[in-house]
């Protein structure tokens, strides 16, 4: 992953934010809005665009592009920085491989814990019942 790259082929676009805000929300462009297009990018191997299709499948578009938005700053240059660490944060997200998992046997230790506690288990229970008064 090609980090400089990748961040010459985002494209930004700046529009009014949503929601209250008075006066100056209506003359100000805060929102910034991130769209990368994964497909065409040259910045990412063949391989890793795969995993990304495959990881971020719900969240792109029909043209494989991933659209992120962000108007959690009153500035756009501070909703540009946030929406560009997001971006990157799932795209490292995305290209992790999870370890595979080796099946174990439990210990034989941890078979008899477990034998004991089921018994005091029991064995409490018991002991809640009404007595037998031998009739």
């Amino acid at each position: 992953m090609d980090k400089k790259q990748i961040h010459r082929e985002l494209q930004f676009k700046a529009m009014r934010s949503s929601g209250a805000g008075g006066q100056h929300v209506n003359k100000v462009s805060s929102k910034v809005e991130l769209t990368f297009n994964i497909s065409t990018s040259q910045g990412l191997s063949d391989r890793e665009k795969q995993r990304i299709l495959l990881k971020l499948q719900s969240r792109l578009t029909q043209d494989s592009a991933l659209i992120l938005q962000c108007d959690e700053a009153r500035s756009q240059h501070r909703n540009k920085d946030l929406v560009v660490k997001r971006f990157f944060d799932m795209l490292k997200n995305a290209l992790i491989i999870p370890k595979k998992r080796k099946a174990t046997k439990p210990t034989k230790t941890s078979k008899e814990k477990r034998l004991k506690s089921k018994k005091k288990t029991a064995e409490k229970k018991i002991s809640r019942k009404r007595p037998d008064l031998g009739n």
